[in-house]
């Protein structure tokens, strides 16, 4: 009896952590359609392109969220840090070199700067091709509001 509880337990963790309906179908045809950050390795679609090599393009997003704001982006379109493999490794660890390289030419190596991934829904995960947000310029807001302990 307590073996079937533990499993029902466990089962109804992973239906409560799933992604909704609409968001699957949402991730879905974004992924088909292919991914923004694509047309612009390809220059299909223009941006402010501030770093770029083989394998990592960084660029101004369209509505910034600090004075200083880059995606850094693999060229591969890796579409959320789950569907990375160790393969990826080198290119993954390559998204940290840059954003040093960034902080270091816009002048906040030391002042400070945020790295972020926003992966799936409850993260609001909408540009499905991984991608490091980096963020600077000004003292920057906590992430989340600090919750009171109990």
């Amino acid at each position: 009896m307590k073996k079937l509880l533990l499993i029902a337990l466990i089962l109804s963790c992973f239906t409560s952590y799933a992604q909704s309906e609409a968001y699957q179908k949402q991730k879905a045809e974004k992924i088909a359609k292919g991914s923004v950050f694509t047309k612009i390795i390809n220059r299909e679609l223009p941006a402010t392109i501030v770093y770029e090599d083989d394998e990592i393009i960084a660029f101004v997003p369209l509505r910034p969220q600090a004075p200083v704001h880059y995606l850094i982006v693999p060229k591969k379109e890796i579409h959320t840090i789950n569907d990375a493999v160790e393969e990826d490794a080198l290119v993954l660890g390559k998204l940290f070199i840059v954003a040093k390289k960034l902080a270091k030419e816009n002048g906040i190596a030391e002042t400070g700067y945020r790295l972020a991934m926003n992966i799936n829904e409850d993260a609001g995960q909408s540009v499905f091709h991984l991608h490091m947000h980096f963020l600077g310029g000004e003292k920057l807001a906590p992430m989340l509001p600090r919750k009171e302990k109990e």
